[in-house]
């Protein structure tokens, strides 16, 4: 995605849904999100959309995208621009789309996340205030955004977190060793995974995020899919009515002989 010099490079996917310049796109009407509304942006969106399709329940876009919009879901105002949003949706419906194709069929997808170099490093933080970033290595400072727009969809969300599953949570404590520790415990769980193992490379780490998703969208599936069988109770048959079995005989005659 295009970006200007003094901000960071967003390595797109190889194989997607949305052009580059759709991409680019929907960042900036994303940004157009009428205030006071905070929406997220287009590598958070694509974390979010992840944390999403990995929830042990199938959830329909009217349930998850007013998170989008906006942080809290306020809903958009009834005067919002219509095309607009038409146009927004459409598109982070397509990328939606696509990641849960990805995953279905391929058990694997391609991220969006920001890459930051020496041609598009990062946008230096204003004097005194605190730098999101501070204490990451450089692989998590490119995988925080992604990272905390997987976050906020399980804080949106909590089904996943509440799994009993001790799988499932040593898969979120390998996303969320790309966010900054915030108590004693989870710095300890980052020097553990660090220590046995340690992700040299930005392309280590988005092999690493990447399979840990589909780890997570396996250990899920059968919950997410799983059809409820509803008992009903039969119809109640009079003695003298004609059997429900379709034998033209009284009931009674049938299989109420029993």
């Amino acid at each position: 995605m295009p970006a200007p010099s003094s901000t960071p490079n967003i390595a797109r996917p190889v194989a997607h849904d949305l052009t580059d310049a759709e991409f680019a796109e929907l960042d900036e009407l994303l940004a157009a999100t009428p205030e006071p509304l905070e929406p997220l942006d287009a590598v958070m969106l694509d974390g979010y959309l992840c944390g999403v399709l990995v929830q042990p329940v199938l959830l329909e876009p009217a349930t998850w995208l007013a998170h989008v919009f906006d942080f809290d879901a306020t809903p958009l105002s009834e005067y919002v621009d219509t095309a607009w949003q038409q146009r927004t949706t459409a598109l982070i419906l397509r990328r939606h789309a696509a990641l849960n194709r990805a995953l279905v069929d391929d058990g694997w997808f391609d991220p969006l996340v920001l890459e930051f170099d020496d041609e598009h490093p990062r946008t230096p933080v204003p004097e005194g205030e605190v730098d999101p970033l501070a204490g990451l290595s450089p692989v998590s400072q490119s995988l925080m955004p992604w990272a905390a727009g997987f976050q906020h969809a399980c804080t949106c969300f909590p089904d996943l977190m509440e799994m009993p599953d001790d799988a499932v949570m040593a898969a979120l404590a390998r996303l969320y060793r790309h966010l900054p520790a915030e108590t004693d415990e989870e710095r300890e769980v980052v020097a553990t995974l660090d220590r046995e193992h340690p992700l040299a490379t930005l392309d280590e780490a988005m092999e690493e995020l990447v399979a840990t998703v589909a780890d997570l969208h396996d250990l899920t599936s059968e919950q997410r899919y799983k059809v409820e069988t509803v008992k009903r109770d039969a119809p109640k048959v009079g003695r003298n009515d004609p059997c429900p079995c379709g034998s033209g005989k009284k009931y009674k005659q049938c299989h109420g002989v029993t």
